[in-house]
């Protein structure tokens, strides 16, 4: 059997991405797909005035917001975001997010 380098999703198959986490009343909802020293890729689903304080990374961040809409604040600026949009935040900046609405998105961390 060949490694697979992506977990906890199905192979092979068109797939919704918005469909595979799901909302919980004041919770924020994780599915992680990859996560090693390189890359990390993590599907979240946060609950309407949920979301993760301000933190920086080591690699560049890629939101996808696939459903809703959060705030993101980047160093000193704020972006709202919304369904269809991405957003970079850069890396060792300070970052974080709060969910306006309730929203989905896929993290990306490329390091």
């Amino acid at each position: 059997m060949e490694k697979k380098f992506i977990k906890n999703i199905q192979f092979s198959k068109a797939l919704n991405l918005a469909d595979l986490v799901e909302y919980k009343e004041g919770q924020v909802v994780s599915q992680t797909f990859v996560q090693n020293p390189h890359v990390s890729m993590t599907l979240f689903a946060f609950s309407a005035g949920e979301g993760i304080s301000t933190h920086s990374a080591p690699g560049d961040a890629m939101v996808y917001i696939l459903d809703g809409e959060a705030e993101i604040t980047i160093g000193d600026e704020t972006v709202t975001a919304t369904t269809g949009q991405v957003v970079i935040m850069p890396a060792n900046i300070p970052h974080g997010l709060e969910a306006r609405k309730n929203f989905k998105m896929l993290l990306i961390l490329v390091k």
